[in-house]
């Protein structure tokens, strides 16, 4: 619950202060500071990995089966996203396209808005942004209180990059491969996922 506040707190004072700075500074320094925490961060969560041999060795036992997680959390996506076209007036194939970015925001409304139409894209955007938001808040619930494995569904694509460091810790280094791997194969997929699925009928 401490994690989870402390999170909550940050996205909270981090709102508040962009609210209050002028939007040149915003631009500017912003994706620069971002980008260095973000490495700091994986860097740190690289040399953990790196450092526990036995984990590794691990998970090259574990083989292909690796695979099942991306594939439970990409179907999982789906799934969720077709309940949605029961309570929204879009489409099946808008609801999944939207799913599909798999919480990878930039990527997946500027596809969108190129290949479909941008009010799609902004709905995509949006969605997948408080996929990430949502996946700080429930990693750390979901680690203790339902499984290590589980807490890596909520993150999607981003267990490669931005969640990964709150997936190490609050769960194992094995467990951070996993997600490691998992995000980097759904943000593999997503690219050629929406075009697939905008070319339905």
């Amino acid at each position: 619950m401490k994690m989870i506040g402390c999170i909550v707190a940050a996205v909270l004072a981090g709102i508040a202060l962009g609210w209050m700075l002028p939007s040149f500074m915003i631009t500017e320094v912003l994706d620069k500071v971002v980008t260095y925490i973000l490495a700091a961060m994986l860097f740190g969560v690289g040399i953990s990995i790196g450092h526990n041999r036995r984990e590794l060795m691990k998970i090259k036992e574990i083989g292909l089966r690796i695979l099942l997680v991306p594939l439970a959390i990409a179907g999982g996506s789906l799934l969720g996203a077709s309940l949605a076209s029961l309570f929204f007036a879009m489409s099946l194939k808008e609801v999944l396209v939207v799913g599909a970015g798999f919480g990878w925001y930039s990527l997946s409304s500027v596809l969108i808005t190129q290949l479909y139409n941008a009010e799609l894209g902004a709905i995509a955007f949006l969605a997948n942004v408080f996929r990430e938001l949502m996946a700080f808040v429930l990693i750390p619930f979901l680690a203790i209180h339902i499984g290590k494995i589980v807490a890596i569904a909520p993150g999607g694509a981003t267990t490669m990059d931005s969640t990964l460091p709150i997936i190490a810790k609050m769960t194992d280094t094995s467990t951070a491969m996993i997600a490691f791997v998992s995000g980097l194969i759904l943000t593999t997929i997503v690219p050629f996922l929406i075009p697939l699925l905008l070319a339905m009928g």
